[in-house]
């Protein structure tokens, strides 16, 4: 297998955990437009019902993701969609290999997809917490830059995205060994002796 093919296989997996509509109808209209030669099956996404698609549900993600009650909601239930559906981008660009290769492809799309998306949930859950609303906006504007702008980096430089990958998983080993260790020092405390009643 080829970096490039490589690269898109495991960067639109990873990047559909953080917003699968922006990175699909991105990849899409790159295609469309002759400005990236997608590998694959992985150029079915340049069909214009699927940019059409792409493009209704990105709309409707940017305004969910600016209301935090919502946001987190959307977020629940995307963990259904995200993860397999980049499962599905990362083997589909590796269609022209052996089942063995598109198999491997799909297991580890869906893992990355998994990091991602449990990274950006947790941490957007975290921010809906706050009772000011810039920072739920700021991650929202950030997270959709990325996923853009990381779909884009795919077609002009395939290795650095395997590089922004890579930075991203242990940037999520971090986030859920932080995680981890609050709901163990959570459970581990013990309660306060009651007060005794005068």
């Amino acid at each position: 297998m080829d970096f490039t093919t490589l690269a898109f296989s495991m960067g639109s997996a990873w990047l559909s955990g953080i917003n699968l509509y922006a990175t699909v109808l991105t990849l899409g209209l790159l295609q469309r437009y002759n400005l990236v030669h997608l590998p694959g099956h992985l150029s079915y996404v340049s069909n214009w019902w699927v940019i059409g698609v792409a493009a209704v549900f990105f709309v409707m993600q940017f305004i969910a993701d600016k209301i935090p009650a919502v946001d987190s909601v959307w977020d629940a239930v995307h963990t259904f969609i995200r993860i397999p559906a980049g499962a599905i981008l990362a083997a589909s660009a590796c269609a022209d290999f052996d089942p063995s290769v598109r198999l491997l492809a799909l297991l580890a799309g869906g893992t990355l997809a998994l990091s991602s998306h449990g990274t950006k949930a947790a941490t957007r859950l975290a921010a809906n917490t706050s009772p000011e609303p810039f920072s739920n906006i700021s991650l929202s504007l950030f997270e959709d830059a990325l996923t853009i702008g990381g779909a884009y980096l795919m077609s002009v430089h395939p290795l650095v995205i395997l590089g922004v990958v890579a930075v991203g998983l242990l940037t999520s080993a971090l986030i859920f060994r932080f995680i981890f260790k609050a709901f163990r020092a959570m459970f581990r405390r013990k309660p306060e002796p009651a007060m005794p009643a005068s």
